[in-house]
């Protein structure tokens, strides 16, 4: 992998502010991404949600969350090994070689990493908006992928994601987060944002927005964060 370090991404630290996740930098504290999106979510996904749990029942639907999430960790952190390069070391840690971590993380590495990256500039790398609507995040990878310049992010799904679903909106606008905050901190201009995602049956699917795209998605973002903070401030 050919790194290109031009960006200092900064260090930080998280912490639980009244129930929601900040990074604190330049002694700041930052409401995540997340937090914001969360906190600002439509009225109709809530309902959404809140029907699926019931259909599903308590029990099934934590289940089925931890277990996501469990599977999504490992997933993110053997593709971070990877592209760090030190994959042998880290993929010790796993008790299965062959778990569905695994098999999503060397799908996503041969679908839409290998012959797609020219550099990689950061990995895991804290992204931020200082000010008094401010916000921070954690960008799975920034690269110039295929020619652009760009923020991409890893994702796993128990099943296929379609277009017209609102959680694919909703990571649309995380990327709109990460590249605007990118673009304000470091002068860059981010060009696309990539989704690479993985289902439990190994489907690969691939998300780009591109230029103007990724401009509507970061002003969706910056109306979020607006809410976010007249929320928080009542």
């Amino acid at each position: 992998m050919k790194w290109n370090r031009k960006f200092n991404y900064p260090t930080s630290s998280r912490s639980v502010i009244n129930g929601s996740r900040h990074y604190s930098i330049e002694q700041q504290q930052l409401p995540s991404v997340t937090a914001i999106l969360s906190r600002t979510k439509p009225e109709e996904d809530k309902a959404a949600l809140a029907a699926w749990k019931l259909r599903m029942g308590e029990k099934e639907s934590e289940r089925i969350k931890n277990e996501a999430s469990a599977n999504g960790t490992k997933m993110h952190n053997i593709l971070e090994s990877y592209l760090r390069g030190r994959e042998n070391l880290e993929l010790l840690e796993f008790e299965e070689e062959n778990n569905l971590a695994k098999k999503m993380a060397d799908l996503i590495i041969a679908e839409g990493i290998n012959g797609k990256l020219d550099e990689i500039h950061g990995v895991e790398c804290t992204i931020y908006a200082p000010g008094s609507q401010g916000f921070a995040g954690t960008a799975d990878l920034v690269a110039t992928f295929e020619s652009q310049l760009s923020i991409c992010d890893f994702k796993q799904k128990n099943s296929i994601m379609k277009e017209s679903y609102s959680s694919l909106h909703e990571y649309f606008t995380q990327l709109g987060a990460y590249s605007w905050g990118h673009d304000k901190v470091y002068g860059s201009t981010i060009t696309q944002g990539v989704i690479l995602l993985a289902t439990k049956d190994l489907v690969f699917q691939i998300f780009r927005i591109n230029h103007e795209k990724l401009k509507e998605y970061q002003q969706k973002f910056l109306e979020r964060v607006e809410l976010y903070y007249s929320l928080i401030n009542k």
